[in-house]
């Protein structure tokens, strides 16, 4: 039986001869609809949700492909670590704007929360070890040049985790916890 909204469409006016009226409330095929129509609804809502955690590794990826674009020789480690620090303060400017914009007294705005939040995240994620793309190589930085800004080309990349004050490791797609 047929559970996407348009199929079951298609089939329940086929039956009552395409007449929107020839339902009532209650029936089996009212119901249908509002099934099908739920489920529309859950699927889509599941996939912003995924895409929406998705742009975060999205974006990064694409700092270090803009970052990089003019690069031809891989990272060393040191390299890489400071460009993760210039990833992480690359809102550094704005924040110092918002902050100077507010009046003293009042709270901060949203945008410098979300800001803040960020960059606090992303902090404690370098001390851990935080996810990029492993370009200290000829091949990783190669394939990080050759990606082409979407999440499915992701799994062509080379990936590591980058120490704050340690080394590289390796790392894995889709990112884990410590992977």
């Amino acid at each position: 039986m047929a559970r996407s909204l348009h199929k079951v469409q298609k089939q329940i006016s086929k039956k009552h001869g395409g007449k929107p009226t020839a339902l009532h409330e209650n029936s089996r095929h009212a119901q249908r609809l509002r099934q099908a129509g739920a489920r529309e609804d859950k699927l889509a809502r599941i996939a912003t949700a995924a895409a929406r955690s998705n742009q975060i590794y999205i974006d990064r990826v694409a700092y270090f492909q803009d970052a990089l674009a003019e690069s031809t020789a891989p990272l060393s480690e040191s390299q890489l670590q400071n460009l993760v620090k210039e990833f992480i303060g690359r809102d550094d400017t704005e924040l110092a704007e918002l902050r100077a914009a507010q009046r003293p007294g009042r709270p901060r705005s949203k945008a410098e929360e979300n800001i803040q939040n960020r960059i606090d995240n992303e902090s404690k994620e370098f001390k851990a070890g935080f996810w990029a793309p492993d370009v200290t190589t000829e091949d990783g930085l190669e394939h990080l040049k050759r990606w082409g800004g979407s999440w499915g080309g992701l799994n062509t990349l080379k990936f590591c985790r980058v120490v704050k004050d340690g080394d590289i490791q390796k790392s894995s797609f889709p990112p884990k916890s410590l992977s």
